[in-house]
């Protein structure tokens, strides 16, 4: 089969991104609380892989398989098809954009705050299931009260700019799904992506405020307003990278692409 080129790939991205603007109001809801709800099992799996291996082979190795074990949460997330709040840059501001339509872009506006509230919302409900002592071993504890401390420690332009990094990184794969149809090609892609966004320790909104939202309630020097801050930056820095420096460049490159060569 051949390759797909940008046009055709945008094209399909712009199809799924009508889709999700004019998705019925108890779907959207459900697709975002699920994702909320599905992601944690990565940052679980994470905690718990870290754990276990982190004192027979030091910090480095567990970091390594930490960010192994959290590539299944993003699989999770893309072939059970609900969506993080990021899924809703490349697809749906294309359609806005062919739209032309100041409605399309409050649909997008609207699109976005509602997802991300319900992402949180459902991340909060498991996030509440793994918290409570005895659910996880008691290291698995530990190391996400570590994390939190650790993400929390980041100084504000080091956090925008890891913001910025996961935005390109997830909206970069929202492109990507586009380009393949079998299934292994979408699990391999979505894997790997969510290893390179453990591995690389950047900032998602969602998994970034589920992580400090779990160290809280697990007794790490985190407070609610600094989980709000976090949103609010991390937020910023994923709109900037999954938009402007990806969703519009490739807007640019299909627009600007000529007919496939034969």
């Amino acid at each position: 089969m051949a390759e797909a080129t940008p046009t055709e790939i945008y094209n399909r991205a712009k199809q799924e991104g009508e889709r999700r603007l004019f998705m019925p109001p108890l779907e959207q809801i459900s697709t975002g609380f699920i994702a909320g709800v599905t992601i944690v099992f990565g940052i679980v799996a994470l905690a718990t892989a870290q754990h276990l291996v982190e004192p027979a082979m030091g910090v480095g190795p567990g970091k390594l398989v930490g960010a192994l074990a959290f590539g299944i949460g993003l699989v999770f997330l893309i072939i059970g098809r609900s969506e993080l709040f990021t899924e809703n840059f490349f697809g749906p501001v294309a359609a806005a954009i062919d739209r032309r339509q100041s409605a399309a872009w409050v649909r997008l506006a609207r699109l976005w705050g509602l997802i991300l509230l319900l992402n949180l919302l459902g991340g909060a409900v498991m996030a509440a299931v793994f918290v409570v002592e005895g659910a996880l071993p008691s290291g698995a504890h530990q190391v996400l009260s570590s994390m939190a401390e650790e993400i929390n420690g980041k100084s504000g332009p080091a956090t925008f700019m890891r913001a910025v990094a996961a935005g390109t990184l997830l909206t970069l794969l929202s492109y990507l799904l586009h380009a393949v149809t079998s299934s292994a090609s979408r699990i391999a892609l979505a894997y790997l992506a969510g290893v390179f966004l453990a591995l690389g320790a950047f900032d998602h909104v969602v998994v970034t405020a589920l992580h400090l939202l779990a160290g809280l309630w697990l007794g790490a020097q985190v407070t609610y307003p600094e989980l709000a801050l976090h949103i609010l930056l991390v937020g910023a820095g994923n709109l900037v990278g999954g938009v402007l420096l990806m969703t519009l460049t490739h807007t640019a490159q299909a627009k600007g692409a000529g007919p496939r060569r034969k």
